[in-house]
């Protein structure tokens, strides 16, 4: 019906306007003598009349003017209804002068009478369409409760309740003063009435918008409201909001790190700045989702020079627009520069480590995914171990003062070959630490980031938009989670302590059972988990399997001596390492077995080397009896382990690319 009435012409609607109120002022102006004369009938003369045509033309001409027509009928509200009683107020005054002037029978309860019975029909039918329309009588709306009733939640129910979207069930606040008041005829609970909702409306969704909140307590609001399964929202910033980059209806979805997060900790700034305030810095595998916060972060120090590095151009040309655009909104001028290139490539890091002047770098280019390293061993070590070898000597040779390489739990007592070479990555640079240079080398262990490529928290959340089921390895698989803004700038942080060959590791908090974070995102998204207490649920959980490497949980220290540092989230470590022979003589080996592609003797290299590489007697096997197709196109030029890697020995192009690095 809603749709009907605005299919109707402003014109059209004006005369109906127009023509109800005319009908309104001469019911009030003649009921008045009516109700003033105790139902005697009188005669009106020209006079009074005349009157009433100068009091209804004023009237009217006053609406028109000051845009009572203009105005949307089923948005009428508080502040509209005092402009209408205001002029008909006015027209109570001019009835009562021009009655005076025209010596016309108007006594003077006449124009009191008249401005109350006026205002009745006139103001009180806009009312009423308002309320019905805003009630939906004759339009569906999607109900939502809105957590907060402060400003923001009352600017929030005053939007929502002038659109055609959602209608305002309720509004729930911690504050008990709030609790049984009402704004804009919206009832205000605490959180022991969301059942009592649940039960009257079944399902709708909750829209949190409490203003200036902190991270710490939109967790805990977040936690309390996790179980109900109901959908959460959020409403922007206050900032956004005023600054007009967002409007306050623009919701978006709660996010996972919200539920699972912690307290932030400030940064050192200190720590920050030494590495890259005045410097030039590279990133290696910019695109990636840690490389492309690294290069956030590091842009906001104000380097000198940011290369970024990756061998996708894809991923290269996103992360390079993006800082453009962040360039732009802060007004700055730091020369961003994309490069295509495989850390493989040695020769070529020379180059550009030399035409660049690279002063720092953050080497973040690796194979991460288990499953995939372990169908594809050549590759990942090519690219996780050998790639690694030759970023690092171009390093040394071109004189970079320090080199942070981010590292992996999964590097402790490793159970995968992903695990396993970024093992051997971290041994490759004790052992270069060690030896006569000018570059300091430094690895940072952390578990998974919540959001990046590959993890489950975006795999889950497309499972549960598809209606299920959710695929989890195992009922207790358990692991560390860190927001990726959280571990790129403990990153930046940790590669400033270090003296050289140093490892630091990130404190993670407390591990996430993988099978309890599937149960709080889909409750997040307000579905139930579908088992045997809840046959009528939305999504069911699978259990497939642990996967070839899998752990059922992951460490950060291989002995427990880890030592804290200045910062509180950073520990270092006192790792094991071997001398550079050793490391020269694994290299040599692992590069004979792979020009051969024999993925068994590759495997017993890596369980024999000083890595704590338990490989699963399943993946084992099955690698074993698995040819390693990845590399079937693989050049028969491998890197010339043997030669030294002092500064004087320039880094040659040793590896031809095998996969994308």
């Amino acid at each position: 019906m809603i749709r009907r009435i605005d299919l109707i012409s402003s014109k059209f609607k004006l005369l109906i306007a127009l023509s109800f109120d005319l009908a309104a002022l001469s019911f009030a102006f003649f009921i008045s003598f009516f109700l003033r004369l105790g139902g005697d009938i009188i005669a009106f003369s020209v006079a009074e009349l005349t009157v009433f045509i100068v009091t209804s033309v004023f009237t009217l001409a006053c609406f028109y003017l000051f845009d009572v027509y203009s105005s949307v009928t089923r948005y009428f509200n508080a502040k509209a209804s005092l402009k209408v009683i205001t002029i008909l107020s006015a027209a109570a005054i001019v009835c009562y002068f021009s009655a005076q002037l025209v010596d016309a029978f108007i006594p003077r309860s006449i124009p009191f009478s008249f401005l109350v019975l006026s205002s009745l029909p006139i103001a009180g039918a806009r009312l009423l369409v308002g309320l019905l329309v805003g009630e939906r009588l004759f339009d569906e709306r999607e109900g939502v409760v809105i957590y907060g009733a402060s400003t923001t939640g009352r600017q929030l129910a005053n939007v929502l309740s002038q659109g055609k979207k959602y209608q305002v069930l309720a509004i729930l606040d911690e504050k008990k003063r709030y609790h049984g008041r009402s704004i804009f005829g919206i009832k205000i609970m605490g959180l022991d009435g969301v059942d009592g909702l649940i039960a009257k409306y079944k399902h709708f969704k909750v829209l949190i918008a409490v203003e200036n909140i902190s991270a710490e307590r939109m967790t805990g609001i977040v936690q309390r409201l996790e179980p109900f399964a109901l959908e959460l929202l959020t409403v922007p910033s206050m900032y956004d909001i005023v600054s007009g980059k967002k409007r306050i209806d623009e919701l978006r979805e709660v996010s996972i790190d919200e539920l699972l997060g912690r307290k932030p900790v400030e940064p050192i700034q200190e720590l920050l700045q030494a590495n890259i305030v005045d410097k030039v810095v590279l990133v290696s595998g910019a695109g990636g989702s840690i490389g492309k916060e690294l290069c956030r972060q590091i842009l906001m120090q104000k380097p000198t020079k940011l290369v970024l590095l990756d061998v996708s151009e894809a991923y290269l040309y996103e992360i390079n627009q993006e800082l453009k655009e962040l360039q732009a909104e802060s007004a700055q001028e730091i020369p961003v520069i994309p490069t295509i290139g495989n850390v493989q490539n040695g020769m070529l890091m020379t180059r550009i480590f030399e035409q660049h002047k690279v002063q720092t770098i953050y080497h973040a280019a690796a194979y991460k995914h288990v499953p995939m390293v372990e169908q594809n061993v050549v590759a990942g070590i090519t690219n996780n171990v050998l790639g690694t070898f030759e970023i690092a000597q171009a390093a040394v040779f071109c004189d970079v003062e320090t080199f942070v390489l981010i590292s992996t739990d999964k590097a402790v007592r490793p159970t995968n070959v992903m695990g396993a070479t970024k093992r051997l990555a971290e041994l490759i640079l004790q052992g270069l630490a060690k030896r006569d240079h000018n570059t300091r080398f430094v690895m940072v262990r952390f578990g998974n980031v919540l959001g990046s490529s590959g993890s489950v928290v975006p795999l889950f959340k497309k499972q549960i938009k598809r209606g299920g089921p959710i695929t989890v390895t195992h009922p207790d698989i358990i692991r560390y989670f860190m927001t990726i803004p959280e571990a790129a700038q403990l990153v930046v942080q940790a590669g400033a302590m270090g003296k050289g060959g140093d490892v630091f590791v990130l404190d993670m908090g407390q591990p996430v059972k993988i099978v309890d974070l599937a149960i709080k995102m889909t409750h997040l998204m307000g579905l139930t988990i579908k088992d045997a207490e809840n046959p009528q649920g939305d999504i069911e959980i699978n259990y497939s399997g642990l996967r070839p490497g899998e752990k059922l949980y992951e460490e950060l220290l291989i002995d427990d001596n880890a030592q804290q540092t200045e910062h509180e989230r950073i520990l270092t470590a006192n790792e094991i390492s071997i001398s550079w022979a050793d490391v020269h003589q694994l290299l040599a080996r692992l590069t004979d077995a792979m020009k051969d592609e024999n993925v068994s003797e590759i495997i017993q290299l890596l369980i024999d080397a000083p890595l704590g590489f338990v490989p699963a007697e399943h993946s084992a096997k099955q690698l074993q009896e698995t040819p390693n197709e990845a590399t079937a196109e693989q050049d028969n030029k491998h890197p010339e382990t043997e030669r030294d890697v002092d500064k004087e020995a320039k880094p040659q192009q040793s590896i031809e690319p095998l996969l994308v690095s």
